[in-house]
């Protein structure tokens, strides 16, 4: 297994999102360093039930059943540090609530979760990963809502959705909406930052599109590993903007005016 260096601050790190800012492309390559665990959303409620299978353990009997919170997290953790030295975590948000109940809960008593996260998982680097394009996020996720598909591998391939989409269509209003959620999870984000004295490892979507490795390196820097093996790994999701994409996202700032 591979040692954790003495000069490391973290044992851990949280990929903080929201949907279609690059955190799947961002945890991919982590994982593919194999020096910095195996990060997903594994406080997604919706997900919960599908990794407890998988991981052998045996289903909840309620929503706070402790014996099944206690087995779960013990089972992310072996899993999500994949015999690295390092456990990664991607939250999006939406999650955060869900995380502190599910941990407080194994603790017997309620405290701050940035505290509970700590106390679980040692001490954690922050990354928080955001889009600067709201419009284009937005159109993005609202793309993928409609058609089914989610990620796609380098080579083309479905990583994530359905193999062949759904039909989509133009909703300037359902864009809008989908705009003000990504600000408010993203000021979530700020503030948690702020009012904790928290100062995350900032990257953005834009800058991670133009140069993935260098944003990895950034990470394996922050953790303590050698950024040169971000050299190594390769791109493995393909973007799936396109002409559709662009038109939505022209039409809307036409409409209203906004530039982003």
């Amino acid at each position: 297994m591979p040692q954790v260096s003495p000069t490391m601050q973290f044992s851990s790190y949280i990929v903080c999102g929201t949907p279609r800012s690059g955190s799947t492309l961002l945890c991919r390559m982590l994982t593919e360093t194999r020096v910095a665990g195996c990060p997903h959303s594994y406080f997604r409620q919706e997900d919960i039930a599908e990794w407890a299978e998988e991981w052998g353990v045996e289903p909840a009997r309620g929503p706070d059943d402790v014996q099944f919170d206690k087995a779960y997290v013990t089972a992310m953790r072996r899993v999500g540090t994949n015999d690295t030295g390092t456990f990664g975590l991607r939250l999006m948000w939406a999650s955060v609530a869900g995380a502190s109940r599910r941990l407080d809960n194994i603790a017997g008593g309620k405290a701050d979760v940035a505290a509970r996260l700590e106390e679980t998982f040692g001490p954690t680097l922050y990354i928080h990963l955001s889009r600067l394009d709201k419009v284009a996020q937005a159109v993005s996720l609202i793309r993928a809502r409609q058609s089914g598909l989610w990620h796609r591998n380098s080579d083309g391939t479905v990583l994530e959705g359905e193999e062949t989409p759904r039909p989509v269509a133009y909703d300037g209003g359902q864009i809008a909406q989908t705009v003000r959620e990504l600000e408010e999870d993203d000021a979530s984000w700020a503030n948690f930052f702020r009012s904790r004295a928290i100062e995350p490892l900032r990257l953005t979507y834009e800058t991670m599109s133009d140069d993935p490795q260098l944003a990895l390196s950034k990470v394996l820097s922050g953790l303590g590993r050698d950024p040169v093996l971000a050299r190594t790994v390769k791109v493995g999701t393909a973007r799936l903007a396109d002409a559709t994409s662009s038109d939505w996202v022209a039409r809307y700032r036409r409409e209203t005016g906004r530039k982003a």
